[in-house]
C-alpha cells in the first residue's frame, strides 16, 4: 500500500494536498508521448502521477515513466509548476485534492515502450499540429506552455 492509500485510510475523503509530476518525452522527429488514460476514460495525458514519501519531484517524474512505458530518461527539464483552485479535483470515490504538479520536458528516452495496462490504454507519439482533442485540461495546459516556450529550443527537432 502506498502513501496516498494509507494517508485516505485516516483522513477518509477531506481534501489533501498532493504533489506529484509529469514529463513529456519528446522523441528525435519532434513528436510528443501521451498516454491514453483508464481514468478519465479515454482521455489523453502526459505521463506521471503522484510522489511517494521521500522522493524528489524528478525521482517522481523518472519513476512514474518508467512505471507506465518501461521507458528512462536522464536530464529532466523544468517547464513549469502548477498549483491553486483551479487543481482542485473531486474523484469518483468522493476523495478530494488539490494537486500541486511539477511539469519536466524530456528528449532521448531510453528503452522499448511497454504499456502498463494497470493504468493506461495505450500510448503514442504525437506531431504537435496532431495531437488528440480529448487530453486532460490541465494537461492541455502544460502541453501548450510548453509548446509555446521551449518545443522551438528542443536540439533534437530538426
Amino acid at each position: 500500500m502506498g502513501y496516498i492509500e494509507e494517508l485516505r485510510k485516516l483522513v477518509g475523503h477531506r481534501p489533501l494536498i498532493f504533489v506529484g509530476s509529469v514529463v513529456i518525452v519528446v522523441d528525435a522527429e519532434g513528436s510528443i508521448l501521451l498516454q491514453q488514460r483508464k481514468f478519465p476514460e479515454g482521455a489523453w495525458g502526459i505521463p506521471g502521477g503522484l510522489m511517494e514519501l521521500g522522493e524528489s519531484t524528478e525521482d517522481v517524474a523518472r519513476r512514474e515513466l518508467f512505471e507506465e512505458t518501461r521507458l528512462q530518461v536522464d536530464e529532466l527539464t523544468l517547464i513549469n509548476v502548477y498549483s491553486g483552485p483551479e487543481h482542485f479535483i473531486r474523484a469518483a470515490n468522493g476523495d478530494e485534492f488539490y494537486v500541486v504538479t511539477t511539469a519536466y520536458y524530456a528528449e532521448n528516452a531510453i528503452g522499448d515502450l511497454i504499456v502498463d495496462h494497470a493504468e493506461s490504454i495505450t500510448f503514442k507519439y504525437f506531431q504537435p499540429h496532431e495531437l488528440p482533442r480529448n487530453i486532460v485540461k490541465s494537461h492541455r495546459n502544460i502541453l501548450d506552455e510548453f509548446l509555446s516556450k521551449h518545443y522551438k529550443f528542443l536540439s533534437t527537432v530538426k
